[in-house]
């Protein structure tokens, strides 16, 4: 069936990890029907969580589209992982909700996820819910839940329902402030009951809250409020459309995903106040050129927000934007210049999907096979050809050496995390010729983990991850002059080289190379040989095999044979020189350093610039931002950021956040360089 696009909503789930998102939307499909049974996180059957990593790990780990129907209405939830390592997905989710519910437990305070899930909506401009969830679980308290995120988020926070309670502090039903009506749930339904006589001051109380609310929404509604004149149903819910779309006030709900108490209530303020796609701003084009509305009549538009890929194929899973995309159809992607024939389109419950013969403007589809199309492509009629802004992802910040278990497989590791970087975009590969390893960056630890359990179930093929090597460099401190002399003869034509070169400190990372030859004491078409000779040679330095940098070598003298000598021969002999001069002008190692901006919440300045310390950091400065936040610039070894990812959300309880760029080589100190050569033989005699 086919909605009208006033009839839809597209509405993402956001907030930390365990607080109750899979389940709220498991509550929204049992109670509209849309499943026969309520699934369980703890059982691994929810609609939602349907990855073998999921269920294994029990949390949400990618994007889940699932769809209910409530009053005539397409609701297209969006639930989002809460953990920090998959925020990718919350930026895809993102992409297509026209708003967003922050579910926040009863009990623990505001989270970071809830904090985190505030600035996504607030950056993006989406109105948005809080739904307070578990409030019936043991040591759950709404009052103080919802005051707590009332003196975080401000006085723009608008209670719609609160909990009932009996005699003993169980919750037994809701009272909705904006019907101005009690309910509880009996055999999985909504049944209306009397008001409690002990609950009506804070009633009134509350529902004086909700009044203010509305008169800050409109001159008439203020007028109306200060008249001393009472409110109608009709008027409160005109008022908190207005307030909830115009960003100024932020409706808060509460509820048991497991008993059901309060998802039908939110399903109703979801279809009354929330906005349908028509109702959001136009998409601009990415070159802000071309207005594209949510208008069922024009050309087809649609944004391809995620992926999932096997080894079998991928799915695209895609918002139409505007017009409409039917079976069959064939579209233009603006960033390949191809066409790509639609074929076969679905509606998705999670994993299970459901063929259709057409995806109506603002809602949001499936098709199987397309071969040139990634997330964040858009798809477009190619009567019409527009680009639509695509999903800007977090650079990957932790990264680990990659290996096969099973020597053989590296081909596999290749091509398997080639096949999922089309489902998740937020992972790096780099194969680095110079340390010899396959370098795998993420988010942190458990993205990197998740990886690798899918290349072991997926592709067949078990890996391991170590610390990667860091890249130093060496180079010389002084000069030095000497010899380098090859003979050989062993009967008929031997070989003969003999050069003098002075090396010293250069002023490029290159080789620089340069002759004082006088009297022909080797012939001028050897002189490329002795070059050559000693780029090769540049490869791995003295100390611990680490490329030499900043090297200027000096031919100054040398002879020659003229039946021995040859190219060869003169570079053997350049050869012999570099291992006998290096050592002798004070090498050193050089390490990496790179330029570090740490943003995080003023109390923890102090922590973060001790620990910098520890790394043989130098701070350079501090710049204060937004909402009481520090961005601390440093310049840190790149030999001690491994685990920084990690530690930093340690730290400030995953509320910091980094960016990390090489800027430059500087000398390493004695004592760290002692322990660099240790490591280094090490390593050569364990290849040996």
């Amino acid at each position: 069936m086919s909605y009208s696009i006033e009839n839809i909503r597209n509405v993402c789930l956001l907030g930390h990890s365990g607080h109750g998102k899979t389940s709220l939307a498991e509550s929204m499909l049992y109670l509209t029907g849309a499943t026969d049974r309520l699934g369980k996180v703890a059982d691994g059957n929810t609609v939602g969580d349907y990855d073998p990593e999921e269920i294994k790990r029990k949390i949400s780990i990618s994007l889940s589209t699932m769809h209910v129907v409530h009053e005539k209405h397409k609701i297209n939830i969006l639930d989002t992982p809460g953990y920090y390592d998959f925020a990718g997905e919350v930026a895809e989710a993102l992409r297509v909700a026209d708003s967003g519910i922050i579910v926040s437990a009863a009990k623990g305070g505001v989270s970071v996820g809830v904090e985190k899930a505030w600035k996504a909506l607030e950056d993006a401009k989406k109105p948005r819910f809080f739904y307070i969830s578990k409030v019936d679980e043991e040591n759950g308290d709404y009052e103080t839940a919802y005051e707590e995120l009332r003196a975080k988020f401000g006085p723009s926070l608008c209670p719609c329902i609160i909990p009932i309670k009996d005699a003993s502090g169980n919750i037994t039903g809701i009272y909705d402030l904006i019907l101005r009506k009690a309910y509880t749930m009996q055999k999985g339904k909504r049944v209306e009951i009397p008001v409690p006589e002990n609950m009506k001051e804070e009633i009134e109380h509350l529902s004086a809250a909700v009044y203010e609310c509305v008169a800050e929404t409109s001159e008439e509604a203020m007028e109306k409020y200060f008249s001393g004149e009472q409110f109608t149903v009709e008027e409160v819910i005109e008022g908190l459309r207005t307030g909830v779309r115009e960003l100024s006030l932020f409706p808060v709900y509460c509820g048991s995903a497991i008993s059901g108490i309060g998802t039908e209530v939110l399903l109703d303020a979801i279809v009354r106040l929330l906005p349908s796609p028509k109702d959001v701003k136009p998409e601009i084009s990415e070159d802000g050129e071309t207005e594209v509305a949510a208008d069922p009549s024009a050309p087809a538009c649609a944004i391809v927000y995620k992926t999932l890929a096997d080894q079998y194929g991928k799915f695209s899973f895609f918002k139409v934007v505007s017009g409409k995309v039917t079976a069959d159809m064939t579209l233009l992607n603006p960033r390949t210049g191809t066409t790509e024939k639609m074929g076969h389109i679905y509606i998705m419950q999670g994993k299970k999907s459901v063929e259709v013969d057409e995806i109506g403007c603002g809602d949001i589809g499936a098709v199987a096979k397309l071969s040139d199309t990634k997330t964040g492509d858009t798809l477009c009629d190619p009567k019409r050809v527009v680009k639509l802004e695509g999903i800007v992802f977090q650079p990957p910040c932790y990264s680990m050496a990659i290996s096969a278990k099973v020597k053989g497989q590296e081909d596999k590791i290749s091509s398997g995390l080639a096949k999922l970087a089309d489902e998740d975009p937020t992972f790096t590969v780099v194969n680095n010729s110079e340390t010899r390893q396959i370098v795998l960056s993420g988010a942190g630890d458990i993205h990197l983990d998740v990886l690798c359990s899918k290349l072991k179930t997926k592709f067949g093929v078990d890996v391991e991850l170590t610390t990667p090597r860091v890249p130093y460099r060496e180079k010389i401190r002084k000069k030095v002059k000497v010899q380098g002399r090859h003979k050989k003869q062993t009967g008929g034509h031997g070989q003969y080289g003999d050069v003098w070169i002075e090396f010293e400190p250069g002023d490029t990372e290159d080789l620089t190379f340069e002759e004082r030859i006088f009297g022909g004491s080797v012939p001028k078409n050897f002189h490329p040989a002795v070059e050559k000779g000693l780029r090769e040679c540049m490869s791995e330095g003295v100390l611990a095999g680490y490329p030499v940098v900043y090297l200027k070598a000096t031919l100054v003298d040398g002879s020659y044979h003229e039946v021995d000598s040859s190219e060869m021969a003169f570079k053997i002999a350049a050869a012999l020189a570099y291992k006998a001069g290096l050592p002798q002008a004070s090498p050193v190692i050089l390490e990496p350093i790179g330029s570090l901006k740490v943003t995080i919440p003023d109390s923890y300045t102090g922590d973060i610039i001790g620990d910098l310390n520890k790394r043989r950091g130098r701070v350079l400065g501090m710049n204060p931002g937004p909402s009481g936040t520090q961005t601390i610039e440093a310049e840190v070894p790149m030999a001690e950021m491994g685990s920084y990812a990690i530690d930093l959300r340690s730290m400030t309880q995953g509320r910091g956040s980094f960016t990390f760029e090489f800027v430059r080589y500087e000398e390493t100190p004695p004592h760290i360089q002692a322990k660099i050569i240790e490591e280094a033989k090490a390593l050569k005699a364990s290849q040996n």
